[in-house]
């Protein structure tokens, strides 16, 4: 039986999109790998995990330092609309990504952001929050540029949208030869990160 739809109301035109889509916001400014993130993502569910995906990207004025974000719809079934616009879960690495798409993250959604870059100034009570410095521990392992990938293993871990070999197979598919066990390191770090994270809060829940 076809799952049930529900419809949304885009510029006059009705679209269609199934209620069990999963959509993921990623945010940051240009240089620190956001759209990178988002095509990993995107090949973690589509070809390693064998579920449908759609990606698109947005960039602002500048490639590098101006605001950009990624966009992931992840489902079991075909997608029919490919634009995000309540996600399920979002990952941000910037104060300016954060104060802009905060407001768009579902109620009932995860927040996951890079403690060393976003200070939380809306306490919104209906969301979960998961903070990980992704940035100093990118540092800690030599190399700044993997915190995009700390971040993927926390997203990993934290959302299960994907398992740990679907991303961990996406990310050395996808990064320059030569860089795969900086950027495992960097993965496995995160997604350590994730775990504990999320038992914290399951934990939390339950008292």
């Amino acid at each position: 039986m076809m799952a049930p739809r529900k419809s949304k109301k885009v510029k006059g035109a009705e679209v269609v999109s199934n209620d069990k889509d999963i959509e993921v916001k990623l945010g940051g400014f240009g240089g620190q790998g956001i759209i990178l993130s988002g095509l990993i993502l995107g090949k973690a569910a589509s070809l390693f995990s064998g579920k449908k995906a759609t990606f698109t990207q947005s960039y602002g004025p500048e490639a590098r330092g101006g605001a950009c974000s990624a966009n992931v719809v992840i489902s079991e079934t075909e997608i029919d609309y490919p634009y995000v616009s309540s996600p399920h879960h979002m990952m941000v690495m910037s104060q300016g990504a954060y104060e802009k798409y905060v407001d768009k993250l579902r109620s009932g959604g995860k927040l996951l952001y890079d403690e060393d870059l976003v200070e939380l100034k809306f306490r919104r009570k209906d969301i979960s929050r998961f903070g990980i410095p992704a940035t100093r521990l990118a540092e800690q392992l030599g190399r700044k540029i993997v915190a995009n990938i700390v971040m993927l293993g926390f997203v990993a871990a934290v959302t299960e949208v994907v398992d740990y070999d679907a991303m961990k197979s996406a990310i050395l598919d996808t990064v320059p030869p030569g860089t795969e066990e900086l950027n495992l390191k960097a993965y496995n770090t995160g997604y350590d990160e994730g775990v504990k994270a999320l038992e914290h809060h399951l934990k939390q829940a339950k008292e």
